[in-house]
């Protein structure tokens, strides 16, 4: 996954509010009684002194919220007997992280103890860097077909990381899918954009990606396909500048692409995409983690008291120098936000 958010908050300034985070453990009310109506709103006003209004409407959709801002929570996510991690590179790993320091590395040893499953093994953990893919598809009750630079058309369309990670052979057993995606989508809709394409054809390609994504989804949840059950959570996509556009605030981003002549197209490209995602979640019954908004303010003004996601003094960042993938902190709280929603 490659830098590709910060276009579209370029005509941010510090007072706009594009997604203000709702990350867990940040005095949210997570007891049953104020989680039955919580909505996103409730979760930004308590979390970001900053906050004015999101541009993001999650709300619209009606979703169940999950009590630490963690996500949706649509599933009762119980007695998984088989994991499966599909997606990009944020799911992969990539270094400089270690491998152990992986989300789906630590979620894997979380979930081995959480349910009872035998453990992947150390080389199922590894990343081989000439394929971008775990360096063993199997191990134990996990799989891992989760690849570099991965976008939604790697799903089902053009590649087959869902066919090949679940195949019929496996369909007996009660399954839990995992997958972070978008990133690379996204990343090709700038590009494009920033190459010249015009308005009517990068929109086209954000409808073609939530369509694919769609069609996972369907086809995952089909009546009879998984007798046992199948679970599936996934993600809302992140970005590294904390909502202010400042592409200069990671050297790997400030390189990455052509300015688009109207950003602000751009801008509703991606804030539409995520909501989708949602939406989605809410279509499906599936569940979605909200990696943007949690993420948000631990970029690269994690320090700037005026971003509209400023969490407070020292708060850590949790992205590496290639702008956009986690740090091993970071991974380790992508790994709790998981944990957060497919244990609610």
């Amino acid at each position: 996954m490659v830098a590709w958010l910060c276009i579209v908050l370029a005509a941010c300034s510090p007072k706009d509010n594009v997604a203000p985070d709702a990350a867990m453990g940040s005095g949210v009310d997570a007891s049953p009684d104020a989680a039955a109506n919580l909505t996103m709103v409730d979760c930004y006003k308590r979390l970001f002194p900053n906050y004015t209004t999101s541009e993001l409407d999650y709300d619209q959709f009606s979703p169940t919220i999950n009590s630490q801002c963690a996500g949706t929570n649509h599933q009762q996510i119980s007695g998984v007997e088989r994991v499966v991690f599909l997606g990009d590179s944020v799911t992969t790993g990539s270094p400089p992280t270690p491998s152990n320091d992986f989300y789906r590395s630590r979620l894997a040893d979380k979930l081995t103890q959480q349910f009872g499953l035998q453990a992947p093994s150390s080389l199922w953990k590894a990343v081989d860097w000439s394929t971008g893919q775990s360096v063993i598809r199997e191990s134990g009750d996990f799989a891992s077909c989760a690849k570099w630079g991965a976008r939604a058309d790697d799903l089902m369309r053009d590649n087959t990381q869902v066919l090949d990670c679940l195949p019929d052979v496996e369909r007996q057993k009660r399954t839990l899918v995992i997958m972070t995606i978008g990133g690379n989508d996204i990343a090709k809709i700038a590009q494009a954009g920033g190459d010249g394409a015009t308005t009517t054809e990068t929109w086209a390609m954000a409808h073609d990606s939530v369509n694919l994504l769609r069609e996972t989804l369907a086809w995952m949840r089909e009546p009879g396909r998984f007798p046992n059950g199948i679970f599936v959570v996934f993600n809302t996509v992140h970005e590294y500048t904390d909502a202010t556009g400042d592409t200069n605030s990671c050297a790997v981003g400030a390189q990455a692409y052509q300015p688009w002549p109207d950003p602000q197209v751009l801008r509703d490209i991606v804030i539409w995409l995520n909501e989708q995602y949602v939406a989605l979640a809410v279509e499906t019954g599936t569940d979605v983690v909200f990696m943007l908004e949690n993420f948000c303010g631990h970029g690269f003004h994690n320090d700037d008291p005026l971003s509209p996601c400023y969490r407070g003094p020292n708060t850590p960042r949790w992205l590496d120098d290639t702008c956009v993938h986690p740090n091993p902190t970071g991974h380790g709280e992508l790994a709790t936000l998981f944990e957060h929603v497919i244990s609610e």
